[in-house]
């Protein structure tokens, strides 16, 4: 089973050079059940990314690209009146899908970007007085550019608590842009992408990773990450139970594509920066960006005792 998942892995890696860290951490938010939001200049492969991980997992994919003129009807979808039915008809939204990649989400309005907490948080959507599920399995990869630049809108902490993990590209080192240079076109490889895996595989192996086993001493260094960020003066407030919940999760998926059936601290440290730092806000205003708060997640996590 796991052998199709680092075959995944390896085909993603064909496409986005130079970023072997970062696809095994986004592997890792989907084997957890997690969303994903991937923050960083335009260019860097976000949405190429998104679009890999989709085709390679054999998911359905819709993309929709966030503007400030964005409705929240464009994405959960609008009931229209059929004549020949002479009745109003719900039309889905591209929301109804297996993997949604929101495409610059923090360029759209707060009342659009919070239209997808509800399907983020319970797999599901309310328009019009009825719930309706969604697809499974239902991720949504989502890409921001940084706050800085002009025409976004910042996500709120109730959104961004809502995405297992925050990563950031960043720009491929000299070997891997000069191959990317002379190689295809990425939109050619894409193209030319073959599922490795089934999607019921996948949720398959999604199961595996909840069984997992954690000890009592492990859940006791957890808490202990979790008690650091809450006290002390470097972060206004503290991880959330929920967020040590995900930090968990992740740990368990870090330790199943190591060959393990157990969680070991490494794999919590391994997978802390980034399910935690985009969560935190520093205390001082001079840790503006996820990149500072790494930096001080990591002075933490050397304070806590093993």
């Amino acid at each position: 089973m796991f052998s199709k998942v680092h075959r995944v892995a390896d085909q993603v890696n064909q496409v986005i050079m130079g970023k072997s860290s970062q696809i095994r951490l986004a592997m890792v938010c989907l084997l957890a059940g997690g969303h994903l939001l991937v923050e960083d200049v335009p260019g860097v492969g976000k949405t190429t990314l998104a679009h890999a991980l989709a085709t390679s997992l054999g998911l359905r994919f819709n993309r929709l690209q966030f503007t400030s003129d964005l409705l929240p009807a464009d994405i959960i979808g609008v009931s229209v009146f059929e004549r020949e039915k002479n009745q109003f008809v719900f039309h889905p939204g591209p929301v109804f899908t297996q993997v949604l990649l929101a495409d610059e989400i923090n360029r759209a309005t707060p009342k659009t970007q919070s239209s997808l907490l509800e399907a983020m948080e319970e797999q599901q959507v309310s328009a019009e007085g009825q719930t309706r599920r969604l697809p499974a399995p239902f991720f949504v990869i989502a890409t921001q550019n940084p706050s800085h630049q002009i025409g976004t809108f910042p996500l709120p902490e109730s959104q961004l608590d809502r995405f297992l993990m925050c990563l950031s590209l960043g720009y491929p080192d000299a070997a891997s842009e000069k191959a990317l240079l002379a190689g295809a076109d990425r939109r050619q490889l894409l193209s030319q992408l073959r599922a490795q895996m089934a999607p019921e595989e996948f949720m398959q192996a999604q199961q595996q990773v909840r069984n997992i086993h954690v000890s009592a001493k492990l859940i006791d260094y957890v808490y202990a990450l979790a008690l650091a960020t809450r006290q002390g003066d470097v972060f206004a407030e503290g991880m959330s139970p929920r967020a040590s919940l995900a930090l968990l999760q992740a740990a368990r998926a870090w330790a199943t594509l190591e060959g393990r059936d157990h969680v070991l601290p490494e794999d919590v440290q391994a997978v802390l920066v980034a399910v935690i730092a985009h969560r935190l806000r520093p205390l001082r205003a001079t840790h503006t960006q996820t990149s500072g708060n790494a930096d001080l997640l990591l002075q933490m996590m050397r304070s806590v005792p093993v």
